[in-house]
């Protein structure tokens, strides 16, 4: 790199949040650089203080935390004490964040188009028909389909994917300085995943515009990255150049998430195939108004079928009819047409306190644990809510089957007095997944269940989910655009494209011998576990 002044100097930044009356520090004395055109990731398991660091540079950190110290040097101007309007004016011309959360980053009121056309209008000169037109190019650069449709959509008309697409076309829009890019993937299929990094590759080639990389994913890092930090417990443990991290790790707990991040063999067996599936869809198809007398065939003739005590993964693309197909099953959404049975039982026909008790036997992760956790609640009570719906149990009761069920999902006890907001999106992820395991439910789907956990913590739970299902015989519907994981976790797999089944079969034979061309290149942009070779010029 460059002896010149770095585009981005951090130097002995130290974070802190309050709970309650007390100030915990998260951060601790980090100091890095960032020059033009490089990409930076930072690594680590979740609470580690890698987004804390990310949103403290360009002023965005909790009303709970605060600046205990340091100094954030912009092209050499400390920027650390700017008051908040000097910073609006800097957020998307020179620094742009693709934040982690897309359920709770866009306006649920305007379009998507008008959300991207914002940016825009307010530091660009184009007129009305120049911006629209580019609005259009930048959804489409970022892999969203159907663009002209998605402009005059809502946030809640899009799966958690397409929203991070969004997110990432408006950080994109002005072609900033510095993207810092907090988990910008995690909700993204490898194709699209591909697509939005090779993107992010071509600006640092074009325009020097530089990256920080928050991400978990160690395997990522290293194909995309210059230099990894990996951070814990809010320090910063090790700084390498990507091929030297890998090939020679210096530290301990490099090592480790190494270790937990390394590819998988897949060892499970098949189960034996039943007459009568957990659960059962046939010819299913569902589709849904755009407005302006446009409508989107989300899914068409869809068929899946789920063996007992067996972990099914749902493949494909964001919008692909992923998550729609998963709440027709659930009783959520009707099917325009086609019929679905768990356990032998349709469905389509319950109503009132039937649907209510099939939901005892069924159990849904959502993707997104920022929306899916009532902030004003405790986490003992966000668990414990099933238990007061479905048991009568004493408060020490319910306690003593909370307290269980969160140390399965490895966390400690004392977060039960916590809320939602004070945890990390990891932590959040496991609540979820501990609030469904309340009821001891017989079939799970696990939508995109694990896309926000680093690699130790989703090892851990991809253990547990092993061991629940042997001991308890649970039946899976895994959700997800995460290949490695479906490797390692799945016996059978669906791959859908544009609402349409492209292959099913075995895990093992779909991976060793893929008969669909998108099944292939799916298969082919799993990021492999090495730096990638960067052309000398």
């Amino acid at each position: 790199m460059s002896a010149v002044t770095p585009l981005l100097r951090v130097e002995h930044l130290s974070l802190s949040y309050r709970s309650g009356h007390q100030w915990r520090q998260v951060v601790h004395d980090v100091s890095f650089s960032l020059q033009a055109g490089e990409m930076v990731a930072l690594v680590g398991e979740s609470g580690s203080g890698k987004t804390t660091t990310a949103q403290a540079i360009i002023g965005l950190m909790a009303e709970n935390g605060r600046r205990d110290g340091g100094e954030i040097r912009l092209h050499g101007e400390n920027i650390a004490d700017w008051p908040q309007q000097r910073l609006d004016r800097l957020r998307g011309v020179r620094i742009s964040l693709v934040p982690q959360d897309p359920g709770n980053s866009l306006n649920p009121v305007k379009t998507i188009g008008a959300q991207v056309d914002e940016i825009l209008r307010l530091h660009s000169a184009l007129n009305g028909e120049q911006r629209r037109s580019r609005v259009v190019e930048l959804l489409t650069r970022v892999g969203l389909s159907h663009p002209q449709q998605r402009i005059d959509q809502y946030p809640h008309q899009l799966s958690g994917g397409m929203k991070q697409r969004v997110l990432i076309a408006i950080a994109l829009a002005l072609s900033p300085d510095i993207i810092i890019a907090d988990e910008p993937t995690s909700a993204l299929d490898v194709t699209v995943q591909k697509r939005i990094l090779d993107l992010l590759d071509a600006l640092r080639r074009e325009s020097g515009t530089a990256v920080l990389f928050v991400t978990h994913d160690l395997a990522l890092a290293a194909e995309r990255a210059d230099r990894i930090m990996v951070f814990r417990h809010g320090e910063i443990q090790e700084t390498a150049p990507a091929a030297q991290l890998v090939s020679a790790p210096q530290h301990a707990y490099t090592r480790q998430l190494l270790q937990d991040a390394a590819p998988r063999a897949h060892s499970r067996r098949l189960p034996e195939r039943q007459a009568a599936p957990a659960i059962r869809a046939s010819n299913i198809s569902k589709a849904f108004a755009l407005g302006k007398n446009q409508r989107l065939q989300a899914l068409s003739d869809v068929s899946v079928q789920v063996a007992r005590a067996s972990t099914h993964a749902l493949v494909g693309e964001s919008g692909s009819g992923k998550t729609t197909l998963a709440r027709i099953l659930l009783g959520f959404e009707q099917a325009d047409s086609g019929s679905v049975t768990l356990d032998g039982l349709s469905v389509g026909g319950l109503r009132g306190e039937a649907l209510r008790q099939l939901r005892r036997k069924i159990q849904f992760v959502y993707q997104n644990p920022f929306a899916s956790l009532d902030p004003r609640q405790t986490l003992l009570q966000i668990v414990e809510e099933p238990l007061r719906n479905f048991e009568k149990l004493s408060a020490a009761e319910r306690r003593k089957r909370v307290e269980a069920v969160i140390a399965r999902v490895a966390l400690p006890e004392e977060i039960l007095s916590r809320s939602a907001r004070e945890l990390s999106g990891g932590q959040r992820q496991r609540v979820a997944l501990a609030r469904a395991l309340i009821l001891n439910p017989e079939i799970l789907v696990l939508d995109e269940a694990t896309s926000a956990l680093d690699v130790t913590v989703q090892a851990q739970i991809l253990q547990l989910l092993q061991q629940l299902q042997n001991e308890l015989g649970l039946t899976y519907l895994f959700i997800t655009h995460d290949l490695a994981t479906v490797r390692h976790l799945a016996d059978s797999v669906t791959v859908l494209r544009a609402g349409s089944v492209v292959e099913s079969g075995d895990v093992v034979t779909l991976f060793t011998a893929p008969q669909h061309a998108y099944t292939r290149e799916l298969i082919a942009a799993i990021p492999q576990f090495s730096p990638r070779m960067r052309a000398s010029a």
